[in-house]
Order: structure tokens, then sequence, then C-alpha cells
């Protein structure tokens, strides 16, 4: 990848912004692994961060490679094969940093990347990120995702100074990670397709050019769904290369817009409910994919229909909040009195603009490309429905907006079109 070439195009962009990249280095491919030592000159005192998954698989390697330069090592405990980045693993990371400490260096995928992500941001130290599998997109974004007082939140901090991808580690990831970065890739289709609906409706910043970016770079990785079931390594190199992309793009614009819409959203809602009821829940990924059908039946249902007055009742809203989110309830409440989108009514400006609104709504996968795609990928969209259950889908389609301060076509759905979900 060629990160100078591609700053240099964004630098002074059409749209009238100047968009920047905080990351030094990318190297993907076979042996990347290999320019650590290189890289680490400058550096006297690491501190390696891995779980006791990715130590096994890459970390020590890493460790081997750096030798006396790796001053300390925090392993985390996963529960299964779940970190969950809270609190707690936040301060066992903070455990691990000396007075000497200046590099973190993260061997993992999502999870790690996040807490690292947010640790050397904290600390004012910089951060490498060896990737252990092509699984998410926020290797290069500027969003830490964390789960906080039981609220999934994206803080703001800072990309790694390197990201690594070695495809000799990438090809060797468990089958359903290959499945949940294709999925998060996937995931675009919906989340841009939001973000043109938002810019339309609520004049929200757009950017042709960041769009352009993150579509093509899905339509680059479509074709190779079956290539990665087969560990092929030009798929998982150009995979990897897409995520990677993908999250250099939120960090031209500074947010996760460009990458993350509706289909995120419910996919944050199985995961925060999961942990709340401690029922098991699918990988981001492979969730957002899922979600991302769900987005193209709604979308679908929309242009289909017309919008209708918007009647709003905060008691049942409140008691919805409460039953869902448990003791989460309030952090939720909080968030959307303080947006107040609740309180606003666009039904003139939906009817003003409604020709327009179908045709971009038209412009994403319908649910039958959608379902083709998880056919491709080894998912079928009826085990999501059997595994999570309608009701549990329909209370998604609902309620999932409610934890973030995005504008998606849930928040259409909800206020024009009755919240429904046909099945």
């Amino acid at each position: 990848m060629n990160l100078t070439l591609l700053n240099e195009k964004f630098e002074n962009c059409s749209c009238g912004r100047k968009h920047i990249c905080l990351i030094d280095y990318v190297k993907i491919g076979k042996g990347a692994i290999n320019t650590l030592p290189l890289l680490c000159e400058k550096y006297n005192s690491i501190l390696l961060v891995c779980d006791n998954n990715t130590y096994r698989v890459c970390g020590k390697n890493v460790e081997t490679i750096l030798a006396e330069k790796i001053s300390n090592r925090i392993v985390l405990e996963s529960n299964g094969d779940v970190v969950i980045p809270n609190e707690e693993k936040i301060s066992e990371i903070e455990s691990g940093i000396q007075s000497e400490t200046d590099l973190i260096i993260g061997v993992g995928s999502g999870v790690i990347n996040d807490l690292c992500k947010y640790v050397s941001f904290s600390h004012n130290l910089e951060y490498f990120i060896v990737a252990t599998a092509p699984s998410m997109d926020g290797y290069a974004s500027v969003g830490a995702a964390l789960i906080l007082k039981g609220m999934k939140v994206t803080i703001n901090a800072r990309p790694p100074k390197a990201i690594i991808g070695d495809t000799d580690v990438l090809k060797n990831a468990p089958q359903k990670m290959l499945q949940a970065g294709y999925g998060d890739i996937i995931g675009k289709y919906s989340c841009l397709n939001d973000w043109k609906l938002s810019a339309l409706i609520n004049n929200e910043y757009f950017c042709d050019n960041i769009y352009n970016l993150t579509l093509s770079q899905t339509e680059k990785v479509k074709p190779f769904a079956r290539g990665l079931l087969n560990k092929n390594e030009e798929a998982i190199e150009s995979l990897m290369e897409a995520l990677v992309t993908v999250g250099i793009a939120m960090s031209y614009v500074g947010n996760s817009r460009p990458a993350s819409g509706s289909e995120h959203h419910l996919s944050h809602y199985f995961e925060i409910t999961g942990i709340l009821e401690n029922k098991d829940y699918y990988s981001h990924g492979i969730d957002v994919m899922y979600s991302t059908a769900i987005t193209a039946k709604i979308r679908e249902n929309i242009i289909n229909s017309y919008p209708s007055k918007y009647i709003f009742s905060r008691d049942k809203w409140i008691s919805d909040i409460k039953r869902i989110y448990l003791n989460s309830a309030d952090e939720v409440i909080s968030l959307q009195d303080k947006i107040g989108w609740y309180t606003v009514d666009e039904r003139n400006v939906i009817e003003q603009k409604w020709d327009k609104i179908i045709n971009l709504l038209k412009e994403a996968p319908s649910f039958s490309e959608c379902t083709n795609m998880l056919f491709e990928i080894g998912l079928s969209y009826s085990d999501f429905i059997e595994f999570y259950g309608i009701e549990k889908i329909k209370d998604a389609v609902l309620y999932a907006k409610d934890l973030k301060d995005r504008y998606t076509v849930l928040w259409l759905n909800y206020k024009y079109f009755k919240g429904e979900f046909l099945e």
C-alpha cells in the first residue's frame, strides 16, 4: 500500500477539507513482520500487548524478533474467544506501562487494537499494531471502540504509527474471523447509503471522494468470498488492504461515518444486549453482514410505503429502553435527550425530497443480493433469525439507533414508517 500517494490525493480535497492520516507505515504481505526491527530502531522500551490466543499465534514471535527491546508484556485472558474492551482490561494494560516505556505494540485484532489505541493515546505514547486476522476495519481508524459502564462507545484517539499485516499469519486466522472481515467490508454498502441519506435530510457533511474510496474497496473485495474461505493469499491480502484503507478513510473524516451506519448500530445492539443478558452473540463483522441484510429489508419496506405522521410516546420509549438496556438504560436515555432527535419532525423535508430519498435507497443492495453474499461467504440468514429470534431483531430495528448519535435509515424507519420490520 502506497500511503504517501493516498495522502497526497486527499490532502487538498474538492470537498474543501484537508484530510490527514497520522499513520507512518503500512506493510501488508508475506513476511511483513520482519520489518519490525527496522521500524523499532528508535525505541528502547516496548510494552507488548496480546491476549492468550494472539500471543501463541504471533506475539511470541514478535517478542523473539524484538528481543531486548521488549521491556514488559501484558497477556490478557480471554473468556473463550472473547476479550471485552472494558475498564478492567484498560487498567490491566496500564499496569504494564513503566516510566521508560516509549512504545506499545499490540498483537491481535479488533479488541487488542482498540485497547492499545485508547491506552496509548491516554498516556501520550505511540503504538504499532501487528494484525493477526483481517477481521475488522478499525486498524487505521481514529476511534477506539470500548464498552464503558456497559455501553458501547467510540472514543476519539489516534491511529497506530505502523500497521503490520503478515499474510503468513493472517491466512491462519479462523474462518469466522475471515467471514467477519468480509462482513465488515460488505456493510459499507449500508453505511455509505446512510451517510448520503443524512446529508440529504440533515445537511450533514459529505465527501464524494471518501465515499468513492470506501465504495471502491468494497467492490474490490466483494468477489473474493470463496477465495477467503479457501484461505487464498491474494484474497486475504486484498481484504486486509481494504480494511486498512477504510480505516484510513475514517481517519480522513475524523470519525467513523464512512464505515459505520445502521448495520453497525444493529451489530452493537446484539453485542451489548448479549453482554447485559449473558447470552451468546456473533462476532462484530458477522453481525454487521447479517445486519446489512436487515437494513436492506428496511429500505425495501420504505421504498414501497409512504411516510406517516410522526407520533412519539416518551413513556413507552423509556419503558422499552429500560426493558432492553437494563442497568445501561439511563446512559442511553441521557444520550438521546442530549441529541434531541425525538423532538424533531423532518416530515416536511422528507416529503419535499421524497423522490430523491427513494432513488437513494435503491442504490443499496437488495435483500436478495445481501442473502446471496451471505451464502457466498458460508453464512445463512435463516441461521441468524433462529439464533437471535425475530422478537429480539424487531427490538433491534426499533432501538439500536439509540446507542449512537448518528442519523441512519433506522431513524427514518422509526419516525415515519412505524419502525416496522417485515419478516
